[in-house]
């Protein structure tokens, strides 16, 4: 995220021009951007948290996928061991 520059003195300014006191413009100038910086600060904080979520969700989808491979070869694996002993089983009873 970037940030915005804010003209201060510009602000005061249009603020005199519109008919405030050069201690009202300043005082207004000052206060709008702290708040500007606060939100800019919320706002990264607020993308950083969203990102850690974002990052959480997709090593569980990853460990969700291996786990899957992992019960599809025991799967697989059992089922071949079961087809051998029923072979095997059949065989004898011949």
């Amino acid at each position: 995220m970037t940030t915005m520059p804010f003209d201060t003195l510009g602000y005061a300014k249009k603020l005199e021009e519109a008919g405030f006191t050069r201690q009202q413009a300043e005082t207004q100038a000052a206060a709008f951007r702290e708040f500007t910086a606060l939100y800019e600060e919320n706002a990264r904080k607020e993308l950083s948290t969203k990102m850690d979520v974002i990052q959480t969700e997709m090593r569980l989808t990853e460990k969700m996928e291996n786990s899957k491979h992992e019960i599809l070869k025991w799967m697989m694996g059992l089922i071949l061991a079961q087809t051998a002993v029923l072979a095997a089983v059949v065989a004898l009873i011949k």
